[in-house]
């Protein structure tokens, strides 16, 4: 059966504390339908700084869908894992896996702004080593046993209640990444579709004598938004796909590469690309993929524009993927 995943950022710009309160109780009512309809995963992610009030703590928003939610899992993509404290992202992993009885999934990359690290003072030409001491510290924090942490012999409770430990994936486009994935013996989750990496994480895996499997993403995962008539979606709300893609594009420098990229400047520019669609539920099921990805707020989308997207995909799209 396809994975069925709702995506949740919470961007609205302009937001009020009103406006923007009510778009996240929002977001945790749709988790709960999506729940009861058999929608696998929700998934979000990790921003900073941000002007249009990107979500900047997935954790804090996983706990309350796990809350809300008995069933579907909840899938970090990504934390930034040089901005956090290791014992204390330790901490709230395994109280999270706890919580919800092991439905909690973390990819961890490095991120790619640097203003995300000045915010935090966090240097960003170390980067890569911190990473590695997030990822290390994780593994040994997670056995429940006492090792040593920058000197000191420390012990992190609770334990997880996965076994061996919760899901952890490493993210990102570049071979330090798979070197990374593959040294530790963690998954790889490549942040677009690049086959190459892949090959080359295989390779490593050998290597360093670990075991390991890539969640990579498909050559066309679109994001999809639901409608009875998509040339109408498109006119009414084409603006807050193409504020989401533009913000994207203004973060995709250099060899940044994403699965979300787009060259659009104009809400037809986007349309004609297909990185975002707006689909009838027919269509939607006609295009056969293995992971539907509905995005029923991108952009601060309205709020009532976003469950009539759900609704469709959960009463006419969900239920005839069989399974």
């Amino acid at each position: 059966m396809p994975v069925s995943v709702v995506r949740f950022n919470l961007v609205e710009p302009d937001a009020t504390p009103a406006s923007l309160g009510a778009r996240y109780r929002a977001a945790l009512e749709m988790a709960a339908y999506a729940d009861e309809r058999g929608i696998t995963t929700v998934q979000t992610e990790e921003h900073h700084g941000v002007a249009n009030n990107w979500l900047p703590s997935p954790f804090a928003f996983a706990g309350a869908v796990f809350g809300a939610t008995r069933h579907l899992a909840v899938t970090v993509s990504a934390v930034i894992g040089p901005l956090h404290d290791p014992l204390r992202l330790a901490e709230d992993i395994a109280v999270l896996d706890l919580l919800s009885g092991g439905r909690l999934v973390t990819v961890s990359g490095i991120g790619y702004r640097p203003e995300e690290y000045a915010q935090f003072d966090v240097e960003w030409r170390r980067r890569g080593k911190l990473q590695d001491e997030v990822l290390e510290t994780l593994l040994k924090a997670w056995t429940g046993e006492e090792f040593t942490y920058r000197g000191r012999r420390v012990r992190v409770t609770p334990r997880p209640c996965s076994d061996p430990h919760p899901l952890l994936l490493v993210g990102g486009s570049s071979k330090a990444a798979a070197r990374r994935a593959a040294r530790l013996g963690l998954p790889l989750f490549p942040s677009a579709y690049l086959p190459e990496l892949e090959a080359y994480y295989k390779e490593r895996l050998v290597e360093y004598g670990t075991g390991g499997w890539t969640m990579m993403p498909a050559a066309e995962t679109p994001l999809l938004h639901i409608a009875e008539d998509p040339d109408r979606a498109w006119a009414h709300y084409g603006e807050h796909f193409l504020h989401e893609a533009r913000t994207y594009a203004s973060w995709q420098t250099g060899d940044i590469t994403s699965a979300v990229r787009s060259a659009a400047t104009t809400v037809d520019e986007l349309r004609a690309e297909g990185v975002y669609r707006i689909l009838t539920p027919e269509a939607c099921l006609d295009l056969g993929l293995d992971n539907l990805v509905l995005h029923p707020l991108a952009g601060g989308m309205p709020v009532e524009e976003g469950w009539r997207s759900l609704r469709l995909f959960a009463e006419r799209v969900v239920p005839a993927l069989g399974g």
